[in-house]
């Protein structure tokens, strides 16, 4: 399953300082491989049906959602400003 970059992750992604910016690469092969590995601890995100939220490190969340044979990353933001608008 392809990955695909919502505009708002990319524009959010440019604003991270480079040592969550790798972190976040990690994930994102993590995600690719198996969406079910333990260290992204991937669960769906309350009130946003089909929308699941992963693990980039304590502080920081990304979101994305499956769209058919894809995984479209949504959105990158600390923990609870991820979850207002994922």
């Amino acid at each position: 399953m392809p990955i695909i970059f919502s505009e708002r992750f990319v524009r959010a992604y440019d604003r991270l300082p480079e040592e969550i910016q790798k972190k976040v690469k990690k994930a994102l092969q993590l995600l690719d491989d198996d969406p079910r590995h333990p260290s992204l601890q991937v669960h769906p995100i309350r009130r946003h049906p089909g929308v699941y939220e992963a693990r980039v490190d304590l502080k920081y969340r990304l979101s994305f959602e499956f769209s058919g044979q894809d995984k479209t990353v949504r959105n990158i933001d600390n923990h609870d400003e991820c979850l207002k608008n994922p």
